[in-house]
């Protein structure tokens, strides 16, 4: 997992590939779009709009991918997102390959990061996370979830 701030882009230490799907999802005012999906660059690298109400941590289950890095882009409100290093998810149900997402019951040794409007949190495979929780109270939210595939980041083999 690593987080940031849109704001200090630059800074951030993301790898080039994460570094232009942010800013290219940035450029297209993800704040003014209506929920839904957004292809930025084909089914390698696309935009979730999602606008929800966060709930208590404890009605959540965590989410696991195996193709896609997950960059969440709080856009408004403010939520919390459990997480933990790969392998630290357990009681996992059945994978939905299609959609390259299973969704688990705890994740050990859970860590939190709590967002704020232009921060992000970046999920490799393999890394549970459990986002839109309840900071003190429910709120509505609104982010975008850049999704990037994997393969992206490394060269094909010769």
């Amino acid at each position: 997992m690593m987080m940031g701030d849109s704001q200090t882009l630059a800074s951030a230490g993301l790898h080039r590939v994460l570094k232009e799907a942010l800013t290219q999802a940035l450029s297209e005012s993800p704040h003014e779009k209506a929920p839904g999906h957004y292809a930025l660059q084909g089914d390698d690298i696309f935009m979730n709009v999602m606008q929800f109400a966060t709930q208590p941590s404890g009605d959540k289950k965590a989410e696991l991918h195996e193709q896609y890095i997950d960059i969440q882009l709080l856009l408004s409100g403010e939520e919390r997102i459990y997480y933990g290093v790969a392998g630290s998810a357990l009681g996992c149900e059945e994978k939905h390959v299609e959609e390259d997402y299973q969704l688990c019951a705890q994740i050990a040794d859970e860590q939190v990061v709590t967002l704020r409007p232009g921060m992000f949190a970046v999920f490799f495979p393999g890394e549970p996370h459990k986002p839109g929780c309840v900071v003190t109270s429910p709120q509505e939210i609104k982010k975008a979830v850049i999704k990037v595939n994997i393969n992206t980041l490394t060269p094909p083999s010769p």
